[in-house]
């Protein structure tokens, strides 16, 4: 926080003996950047678990056991007669309901990778550039009106 003294006479704002006023301009591009970092990862670890998925593919019929906000969790047998209820639940699962039967692919080597049959990390790339464009139209427009105050002088 920067320390504002005002003027004897005229009331005009100064700084406090010893204080700078830091520009504040270059906040909303760090957030959009991180944001776009953070949508970027997310994308390559979808596209690194359907690697993985791709590289050794089970197929099963998964019954839909649960759908939250956060996850859907699924259950389904694998050849040899186990049965997996993976804790993170599937991958891609849009307009799936309690109860249903649905054809799900899994890695071999790690059947807690599952994902709805055809679905892939492609799915998220519409989202994320939706949310990446709203993020940088909003904040492209705040960077350069507080770049504008601070080249006034004005207090930021």
């Amino acid at each position: 926080m920067t320390a504002v003294a005002t003027g004897p006479v005229t009331g005009v704002p100064r700084l406090a003996p010893g204080r700078q006023r830091r520009p504040i301009w270059w906040v909303p591009l760090a957030v959009a950047g991180v944001a776009t970092v953070l949508i970027a990862m997310a994308l390559a670890g979808a596209a690194l678990d359907d690697a993985g998925i791709d590289a050794r593919t089970g197929h099963a019929t998964a019954q839909v056991l649960a759908v939250t906000s956060m996850r859907t969790l699924v259950q389904f047998a694998v050849p040899d007669g186990r049965v997996y209820r993976p804790d993170e639940g599937i991958a891609y699962p849009s307009d799936l309901q309690v109860g249903q039967l649905v054809r799900v692919e899994y890695d071999l080597a790690d059947p807690d990778q599952v994902r709805v049959a055809g679905r892939t990390w492609v799915r998220g790339l519409t989202p994320a550039v939706l949310t990446l464009a709203a993020v940088w139209s909003l904040l492209v427009p705040a960077t350069w009106w507080l770049r504008r105050r601070c080249r006034r002088g004005a207090p930021a």
